[in-house]
């Protein structure tokens, strides 16, 4: 369920709030090899599934940055603003990739805010997204995602 936000005020006050979890999307070798064409990042821990299946991990595993940026695919799905003027991704802090993403693994994004503060006419906020991994239990990722918002107010 999308928790929704349409103030500073509203956006300040959820400090501590659970924002809960996303549906699960299965991470195909195919997503894995288009962020490999995206980065040039052709490692054959990603990309060579017959190679893979010898390696550390047993299969191919998405790159670390693959899983990093779902937080993107996941942040719409656990928050909503209303009367957003403007939404500017201001960067990350404390990122981490504590389990790797095997090819063909269901990922989810849970949520959790965990800092608000004024910045001018707007809002710095910072949501901790933990990219689940089904089945494991450790995260694909930790980070936490920094925004400036800006409302009509």
């Amino acid at each position: 369920m999308t928790k929704q936000f349409d103030s500073v005020a509203s956006v300040m006050a959820a400090v501590g709030a659970d924002l809960g979890a996303t549906g699960w999307l299965t991470l195909a070798q195919e997503r894995i090899d288009l962020f490999a064409e995206a980065t040039g990042d052709h490692q054959w821990i990603h990309v060579d599934p017959e190679r893979a299946r010898e390696g550390p991990f047993g299969a191919c595993v998405a790159h670390g940055y693959l899983t990093l940026s779902l937080a993107n695919v996941f942040l719409p799905q656990l928050v909503h603003y209303e009367r957003l003027r403007m939404g500017v991704n201001y960067g990350c802090n404390k990122v981490r990739f504590p389990a790797p993403v095997k090819a063909g693994q269901r990922v989810r994004g849970r949520g959790e805010v965990i800092a608000a503060a004024p910045q001018g006419d707007g809002v710095q906020v910072t949501v901790r997204v933990t990219v689940e991994v089904e089945g494991s239990e450790r995260p694909g990722c930790v980070v936490e995602t920094i925004s400036l918002l800006y409302f009509d107010e």
